[in-house]
């Protein structure tokens, strides 16, 4: 599914076997070769089981993804993760359109929360999204993360 936007941004929805090529790559890029996260770590067996989201610019370029599954831990919970932004785009919005657009998502398909693993670094950027830090920092793959949650309303 394309997700029309007042940007020059197409925002496609579905699933990995469609959109992998794009997400793969662009995921690499952001958090292995800028973050140093290990490869093994980055890919993993969950992502046929996500719904994700890559943003197109208007030549087509993948320039930003996220993922969306059900949280194992929370009934009635989705988990949002591999929110990444190429860098020539980054602070334009197009990190909060694929946001919003997996948030709808969530709310669509009937889930009452959604949860994330936050860098820290970002926690401003899902505040404004409404997300609410809790518990304590931790870390992930040598980066420093905070949960963070959004109730959803009915």
């Amino acid at each position: 599914m394309t997700v029309a936007s007042e940007s020059p941004l197409r925002l496609q929805l579905g699933a990995w076997n469609d959109l992998g090529r794009f997400a793969g790559p662009l995921r690499m890029a952001v958090f292995v070769r800028e973050q140093g996260v290990p490869p093994a770590l980055e890919m993993d067996e969950l992502d046929p089981l996500c719904l994700h989201v890559v943003a197109f610019d208007a030549s087509g370029q993948a320039v930003a993804t996220g993922r969306l599954l059900k949280d194992q831990d929370t009934p009635g919970a989705a988990r949002v993760g591999r929110m990444a932004v190429a860098r020539a785009v980054r602070g334009q919005g197009v990190g909060r359109q694929v946001l919003d657009a997996l948030v709808a998502a969530a709310r669509q398909r009937g889930d009452t929360q959604v949860v994330l693993s936050a860098q820290l670094h970002a926690r401003a950027f899902y505040a404004q999204a409404g997300f609410e830090a809790e518990g304590e920092v931790y870390d992930d793959a040598g980066i420093p993360h905070i949960t963070m949650r959004k109730h959803l309303s009915t």
